[in-house]
This record gives C-alpha cells, sequence and structure tokens, in this order.
C-alpha cells in the first residue's frame, strides 16, 4: 500500500468511526458529494485538501500522517519462502541487511558494487515482501517491530551457519569494540530459564541502543555482530573418556 493510499484509507477510518459521511465532507470542502467520491476513488488529493480533511477529523496534517503511519502492519519476522528469496540473491540480502541498519539508498549505492538501478529494484522486492515502505525519492522507511528476528531454524539462521559463523569467530577479539566471553556452567531448569530471560533482556537492549543510533550519521555508527547462544553441551573430547554403560 502506498503512502497516499495509506492516508485515503485512515481518512476513511477515522470518517466512520466519527460518524462522519460524504455529505459532511462536501460541505468541509465545498464540493458536490459525487465530487468527493470521485475524489477517494482516484486517490489526487493534494496537501490543501489534505489539511482540510485532517482539520475536520480535528487533526493537524502531521497527525494524520502520524496515525496513518501507525496504521500500517508491522513484521516481527518474515516467512520461510521470504527468507529463502533473500538468500537467493545476494545483492536483495545486502539491501535488507542495510535497510535494517537504517541506510539510504544513496549510502548503499556508495559502499557497494551495486547500482542504483538494481538497488531501486531490490527496495520494492523489500516493499512488497513488507519489510520496508519505499517512499518517493528512494527514501526507506522500516515495517519492522524492535525484536525483528530470522526465524530460529530458517534459511538465514542456515545461512549464518555455513558462511557467516566461521568468519564472524576468525578474530582474536582482542581489538578495540571487540569482546568475547566464554562460560561454562551446570545449572538446574529454573536457573537455565532465567539465563534465558537475562539473554532476552540483553537482545532487546542491543535492539533499543540500535534505534537510538539510528539518528547518528552512518559515518559515526559502526557494525557489530553479537551471537548469544546457549545449549546443553559437553565438548566431545570429553565425551570420548566418559564410561561405558555396563
Amino acid at each position: 500500500m502506498s503512502e497516499v493510499e495509506q492516508l485515503v484509507a485512515t481518512i476513511k477510518r477515522q470518517l466512520k468511526a466519527q460518524g462522519l459521511t460524504y455529505r459532511d465532507v462536501a460541505q468541509a470542502l465545498a464540493l458536490s458529494e459525487a465530487s468527493v467520491k470521485r475524489l477517494f476513488a482516484s486517490e489526487r488529493l493534494n496537501l490543501d485538501r489534505l489539511a482540510q480533511l485532517a482539520t475536520l477529523l480535528g487533526f493537524t496534517l502531521a497527525e494524520l500522517t502520524q496515525e496513518a503511519a501507525a496504521a500500517l502492519p508491522v513484521l516481527r519476522r518474515l516467512t520461510r519462502e521470504q527468507e529463502a528469496q533473500l538468500v537467493l540473491d545476494r545483492k536483495l540480502l545486502l539491501v535488507a541487511v542495510c535497510a535494517l541498519n537504517h541506510w539510504s539508498a544513496e549510502e548503499i549505492v556508495a559502499a557497494y558494487q551495486i547500482t542504483r538501478a538494481e538497488c531501486v529494484e531490490r527496495l520494492l522486492v523489500l516493499d512488497r515482501m513488507g519489510l520496508i515502505t519505499l517512499l518517493p525519492g528512494d527514501r526507506i522507511r522500516l515495517r519492522v517491530m524492535r525484536d525483528f528476528d530470522w526465524l530460529p531454524d530458517g534459511p538465514i539462521r542456515h545461512f549464518f551457519r555455513e558462511e557467516g559463523l566461521n568468519d564472524f569467530l576468525d578474530s582474536p577479539f582482542n581489538a578495540p569494540g571487540q569482546t568475547m566471553e566464554f562460560a561454562h556452567a551446570m545449572l538446574t531448569g529454573p536457573a537455565l530459564e532465567q539465563l534465558r530471560l537475562e539473554l532476552q533482556r540483553l537482545r532487546a537492549r542491543v535492539a533499543l541502543l540500535h534505534d537510538e543510533s539510528a539518528s547518528a550519521p552512518l559515518a559515526q555508527r559502526r557494525g557489530i555482530g553479537m551471537l548469544l547462544a546457549t545449549r546443553e553441551w559437553e565438548p566431545t573430547g570429553f565425551a570420548s573418556l566418559r564410561q561405558r554403560p555396563r
């Protein structure tokens, strides 16, 4: 749904909620009722008309725009098929990750070997997926929840295990801005559940810091990766020394 379509849908929803009819709109705009119906059907509303409609509904134009944006559906996850589509097209995956990290189309094209046309083509795909809304001037508006995540056993996680994990761990983790912590413990079930909740809170905190950093210029932001994983585990070397069942 385009931005204008969303505005028109929001106006119609507010008219219904407030018990206003097309006749009321016609009187406010000094038009015939038939003209109002044609105006909504064509969705050709200029700024003056939008401002008049906003006033009729008790909104400023900015508030009406915010109301329309708030009504857009937001994603917590893509489908397995959508994730597979990203993995099959590396440039699509690149543009998706950049968009999720609040890059503009200009910044993507300037940093990577991808043309403006290729970038816009892939942004349109992401728009159809519901991941973003592509605005005039190729501006990008994200349509994901703060806790957006990839499917636990989906194509993106599989891609990371196959192609990204070794690359991510190929570091001594001793440079500025790098850290690696490893802990091993034997926990009860309740203790393990408490640990899981703590990791969820940490991930949510990272998402919040990500949003807070989005307004800073790209040159002041650094892409970081954080791997959080827990599992019942015993090193293979230790397991081979276990007593065999009698």
